[in-house]
């Protein structure tokens, strides 16, 4: 089956025959080439191939001056219908086109035919025969958009077996008798394929439809025969933006060659051929100077052609940017659309004080007033930290008299005073304010850093009448512990500040808790009227606390505390239990802990020591660093047996003895005791010494004293050990200190403190 094809007209044709007529009179012959061919060509026949890179090495644009011919981009030159060469020759050109470049070159094409002769058909044998056919497809194309007329012929289909039968031919498949139904239609006794009506391939692209041979009787001496119609695209689709109005940003002051943004375009015509490549172009910038923008034309890349771009100045531009098809080239469809690109604020500009200096004034001893405002100016977008203002005081705030702070809504720095001023130390202070924004300063390319903008503000003091002065509030002074009554000490001073003195002031008490002292009136000097004792409970850690008000004519008045630092002095000697008991059944030692209410340089270390014969019963011993006073072992008997006959001397006795020491105490006038060393201290066991001086190796132990008359004083533990003569109980033993040989004069001298040895014995 052979298969014949003729190309249809299109008007896409002629406007492309016109544009080409129009290129070959401006472009340059860049060489002639010479083909060989049969005399006769079919359609989409493969004429011969081309090198155009030899002519010009980047073509964007490749067309052939005569429509019976089409060339691809590796120089291959087809076709486009069935041709018969009338002449020896046929010449056509080549045109090649660099957009970029503006350079346009043509290659001359001559066919030269070879001389073969059109083959014709066989007439058909009157026997039929069969023999091995040939049934194959050949390519078809349909132009896009064709204006007829209608029907137009679009292909023949033979089939060899017609030289033999009498055939009859069909066509089925979309656009037959599927969707698009009777778009085409085949002559079924010459095997014609006609279209009826214009297509759209955006809509369909290709037609693959089946071809029929049958004879009168519906034999098939051919398999079916697949036809493939593929729709040529014309460019009838212009490129368009996704949106019409496309936003970007960039930071103001940045560099050249910033991306700003890429816009995309859409072509609905077919891919990858010349009519969807696209071209971007910028055709206009608002405002339009300086031009800040640029855009890749191929990749629709915008970017920042300088490093001019301030907010500012200028805080949004817009850009009408083009797009447009067959490589950017004048007949290319097209379309335009909106890009709006706005500046990113940059803290790009320092605040300044809208005035160099400021005046004002407060009264003094105002606190917690404000007393001025200063406004600033800043040209970066407002309410951001690009422009919000951070105030500093920078000078003559040294004492702290001043705070300053931003109103966080008009942006105003605000003075305020928050430490008392005082006229007469000075009636005018200068201060130099700074100011800075809160984000971090961004310079500009090619621009210095700002220095910080400062103001100088002038505050004049306000002198007022006021009331005098307690300074310092506190004042310390020293004196000596155990200080007598009518001593004199320096007292608290309070200042007039008007006057610069303390004259006219007068004085007065408000806490003395020991009532020690008075006070002058009108000098504040203090007069003991006790005995100044460091050991008192009103002392803390030796210092005793007087407050004291003074008062101006008026009554206006302030408040100092005097402290009074109390010198230690040796005044009062330690002090130990007056009465210690040793058992020999529980613990046969004693502790012996002294109490020393003076300071600690006039206290311990102590010395204890066991005089007279109460060294020769008694020892002294350190137990876990504390003084002990223990009983000899060698006097203490492990056992003692008294019977009833001795229990009852010995309740009988002392029954009789405490008569006499009762009758002895009634008439017996108390007397003050007043604690010395005896001259004769034979008969104490354990006696006082007041030595305290830090250093001394002699400890002291006062169990014992003795009155004014050398008689034992009512804390001595009187030793006795008497007990009758013929008792059968022997000597208590434990209860004495004397030996059985001694005599028994010292019972002339017992004094009422004789229950203390019956309190002894009890406790046995």
């Amino acid at each position: 089956m052979a298969v014949a094809s003729a190309a249809p007209g299109s008007i896409f044709y002629k406007q492309l025959l016109f544009c080409l007529l129009v290129l070959l009179l401006f472009c340059d012959a860049c060489q002639k080439i010479s083909l060989q061919v049969p005399s006769h060509l079919q359609a989409e026949a493969l004429v011969g191939k081309v090198n155009l890179k030899k002519c010009l090495q980047s073509a964007s644009l490749i067309q052939s001056s005569d429509p019976d011919f089409r060339i691809l981009e590796d120089g291959s030159v087809y076709t486009t219908r069935d041709l018969t060469l009338s002449s020896a020759k046929k010449s056509f050109s080549i045109l090649l086109s660099d957009a970029q470049r503006q350079e346009q070159k043509k290659i001359d094409i001559v066919l030269e035919a070879r001389g073969k002769k059109i083959p014709k058909r066989h007439p058909k044998d009157a026997v039929l025969r069969r023999s091995k056919r040939r049934w194959a497809p050949i390519p078809c194309s349909l132009m896009e958009n064709s204006l007829g007329p209608f029907p137009q012929h679009v292909q023949q289909v033979q089939s060899d077996a017609a030289q033999n039968y009498t055939i009859f031919y069909s066509i089925s498949g979309p656009g037959v008798d599927k969707e698009p139904f009777n778009l085409f239609f085949i002559d079924k006794d010459t095997g014609d394929i006609f279209c009826t009506r214009s297509i759209d391939r955006e809509q369909y692209a290709e037609f693959p439809l089946y071809a029929y041979a049958t004879t009168i009787d519906g034999y098939a001496p051919e398999y079916p025969l697949p036809l493939l119609f593929k729709v040529e695209d014309d460019n009838d689709n212009a490129p368009y933006f996704e949106s019409k109005l496309t936003m970007f940003s960039v930071p103001e002051n940045c560099r050249t060659g910033t991306s700003v943004g890429k816009v995309t375009a859409i072509d609905h015509d077919e891919p990858d051929t010349l009519h969807t490549r696209l071209r971007y172009k910028i055709l206009q910038q608002i405002p339009d100077h300086p031009k800040h923008f640029s855009v890749h034309p191929d990749t629709g890349v915008i970017t920042t052609a300088t490093p001019l771009l301030d907010r500012e100045k200028c805080d949004t531009y817009k850009l009408i940017m083009e797009v447009r098809d067959m490589g950017g080239q004048p007949f290319g469809l097209f379309n335009t659309g909106t890009i709006t690109i706005s500046l990113e604020d940059e803290n790009d500009n320092p605040p300044y004080f809208t005035e160099s200096s400021y005046f004002t004034e407060v009264e003094e001893n105002r606190i917690d007033v404000e007393i001025l405002r200063m406004a600033v100016r800043d040209q970066d977008l407002p309410n951001t930290p690009h422009s919000k203002a951070v105030y500093k005081i920078l000078q003559g705030n040294e004492n702290g008299n001043f705070r300053i702070s931003t109103d966080p809504n008009t942006n105003e720095a605000v003075l305020c005073v928050v430490k008392p001023l005082n006229y007469e130390a000075s009636d005018q202070v200068v201060l130099q304010v700074g100011v800075l924004n809160e984000a971090q300063f961004s310079r500009a390319p090619n621009s210095q850093a700002p220095t910080m903008c400062t103001a100088t503000v002038t505050v004049k003091v306000k002198d007022t009448d006021e009331g005098p002065e307690c300074q310092p509030p506190v004042k310390v002074i020293q004196s000596k512990d155990g200080l007598p009554e009518g001593k004199e000490l320096l007292g608290y001073k309070a200042l007039d500040p008007e006057k610069r003195s303390s004259e006219g002031l007068r004085y007065k008490k408000i806490k003395d808790e020991g009532n020690w002292f008075e006070i002058n009136e009108h000098t504040g000097d203090l007069k003991t009227v006790k005995t100044l004792d460091r050991e008192s409970k009103f002392v803390k850690n030796n210092q005793y606390n007087v407050s004291v008000m003074a008062m101006d004519a008026v009554g206006r008045s302030c408040t100092g505390t005097l402290v009074v630092l109390l010198e230690d002095d040796n005044d009062h000697p330690p002090q130990i239990d007056k009465e210690v008991t040793i058992c020999r059944h529980g613990k046969d030692f004693a502790v012996l802990e002294p109490v020393d209410a003076d300071g600690p340089e006039n206290g311990p270390p102590f010395q204890f020591v066991l005089v007279n014969s109460a060294s020769k019963l008694w020892t002294l011993e350190t137990k876990d660093g504390i003084m002990t006073t223990k009983l000899p072992r060698d006097i203490t008997p492990s056992n003692v047996i008294l019977g009833r006959w001795a229990i009852l001397a010995m309740v009988l006795g002392s029954a009789l003895l405490l008569c006499v020491l009762f009758t002895c105490f009634c008439v017996t006038a108390k007397k003050a005791v007043k604690k010395c060393f005896p001259e004769d201290v034979a008969q104490q066991n354990l006696i006082v010494s007041n030595t305290e001086g830090p250093g001394e190796e002699v400890m002291k132990v006062y169990l014992c004293g003795q009155n004014e008359e050398h008689k034992h004083s009512e804390d001595y533990v009187r030793s006795y050990n008497y007990e009758g003569k013929g008792s059968v109980a022997g000597s208590v033993g434990c209860c004495s200190d004397r030996q059985e040989d001694e005599g028994l004069e010292f019972l002339d001298h017992l004094e009422p403190k004789f229950r203390t040895l019956a309190k002894t014995c009890i406790n046995k």
